[in-house]
């Protein structure tokens, strides 16, 4: 049964969201904490860099490939029970990726981490949009969204310090505690929620969909290493096109879809969609280059350069923790948030781009304006995503969303690294990207918003017209 929503929601629905973003949180530390424990794998464990990738990649393509079914197994199952079960596999994965004895067991580790990670990372969402009424969402997406930030600029000084301190296995067994702590409070605090219709569950979909999504992020990842136009890369991409497109023929055929064809004929859905796309894909690959420019422009060591990135996740978070980002939105309505917010994230880039002369003050500037952007823009993205999909279907809406930042922000990633790559100079590679990329924020923040305002004024009118 869906929980029930009174005018005041569930009434510990902000205790409720704390935890469940403390259980998203050490999913998305394990994104990048891992990428300043590089060296010490290397030395203690004799990793190759062919191992250090897997070690790496076999984490976000299990969960990549598994959003989306991990969210239809939250509606159909229940939510808090995979809340659960996604707690469980997390911390299993986490205990032995930190007393693995060679790459192997590690490599194997982390891809039960991801499984663990894609439940997560779905059904905090899906619950949050069950436990607050429609006028308190955007402040919960915003809160939820702030978390990613947070995750995003403490994993590496958390890994440092770690390192510092410890034996590189403390990076994974310190989620132990967490999960601990995670799985007591989900139990007692949060509420059982699923699809009240019970659908037969999609296993065709599922594996088409799993397979498929895993190829493409497998071959974006590849692109940059091996080559576009490598066996490699080709063979990959040919088997994603393969079972994404069956996905889609299968999905439109059978009576209980996992991700409903319908949703396409919505124009706020496709708005969101298109937009998110353009946006991960601009950030993922400009804030990838940022990270390049800190170190090999202006000389910053990796520990120094995460902690310059900072200022962006402690915008976001103080401005939607404070509720002032909510407030905004509200007051501006949807289109013109996304607009206005991908506007101060594209300024930001170029800031970074054109004042890189200046040291680190310019850098500042562009961190300052992307984090009042993303604030902005990406909780009403989100939000935009998740209310044009029924209630019943949160936990797919929250694959959709997940599946989409991991596209976009791959695809970004491996774009803009090759046009970093193709330049004459690292510099002049570095700016280039950084504009590259505020283009296609701009590009997704107004067309999301066109499609958006369209959407609005066709519901409008068909009010009128009843």
């Amino acid at each position: 049964m869906s929980v029930p929503q009174g005018a005041q929601g569930h009434p510990q629905r902000w205790l409720i969201l704390g935890v469940i973003c403390l259980a998203q949180l050490t999913v998305l530390l394990d994104n990048t904490v891992l990428n300043v424990a590089i060296p010490s794998l290397t030395r203690e464990l004799g990793a190759e860099t062919s191992d250090i990738q897997w070690m790496i990649n076999a984490y976000s393509l299990v969960q990549s490939g598994l959003l989306l079914t991990a969210g239809s197994a939250a509606d159909r199952y229940g939510r808090k029970k995979m809340l659960i079960v996604g707690l469980v596999l997390f911390g299993i994965g986490s205990l032995a990726a930190g007393l693995a004895d060679g790459t192997g067991p590690l490599i194997a580790a982390r891809a039960g981490m991801g499984v663990g990670g894609a439940l997560l990372l779905t059904t905090t969402l899906a619950v949050a949009m069950q436990i607050f009424t429609p006028e308190e969402q955007p402040r919960a997406i915003g809160i939820w969204a702030a978390v990613n930030a947070l995750g995003f600029a403490a994993g590496p000084l958390l890994g440092g310090f770690l390192l510092d301190h410890f034996w590189w296995g403390a990076i994974f067994l310190v989620n132990l505690p967490v999960v601990a702590l995670g799985l007591v409070a989900v139990m007692v605090l949060v509420p059982e929620s699923r699809n009240p219709r019970g659908d037969r569950p999609d296993l065709v979909g599922a594996l088409l969909s799993t397979i498929g999504t895993a190829s493409l992020v497998f071959a974006i990842i590849s692109g940059p290493g091996h080559g576009w136009t490598s066996g490699r890369v080709l063979s990959t991409a040919a088997v994603a096109v393969l079972f994404l497109g069956a996905f889609a023929s299968w999905e439109s055929r059978i009576p209980h879809p996992m991700l409903d064809p319908h949703f396409f004929r919505d124009r706020r859905f496709t708005g969101a969609v298109t937009g998110a796309v353009l946006i991960t894909f601009g950030m993922g690959g400009a804030l990838f280059l940022l990270t390049q420019h800190l170190q090999l422009v202006l000389g910053y060591g990796p520990l120094e350069a995460g902690l310059r990135t900072a200022p962006l996740a402690l915008t976001v978070v103080a401005l939607n923790f404070s509720g002032l980002s909510a407030k905004c939105a509200g007051r501006l309505g949807t289109p013109v948030s996304i607009a206005s917010g991908m506007v101060l994230m594209a300024g930001g880039l170029v800031a970074i781009a054109v004042l890189d002369g200046g040291g680190y003050a310019g850098t500042l500037a562009g961190l300052l304006l992307i984090g009042a952007g993303c604030a902005i823009a990406n909780p009403a993205m989100a939000h935009a995503i998740m209310s044009s999909v029924p209630p019943e279907k949160a936990g797919v809406g929250a694959g959709i969303n997940g599946t989409l930042a991991e596209f976009g922000n791959g695809l970004g990633v491996a774009v803009l690294g090759a046009v970093l790559g193709s330049s004459a100079g690292l510099a002049e590679g570095l700016r280039t990207g950084q504009l590259v990329g505020a283009v296609a924020v701009l590009l997704g923040g107004f067309v999301a918003a066109a499609l958006l305002r369209r959407a609005q004024r066709a519901d409008s009118e068909m009010v009128v017209a009843h």
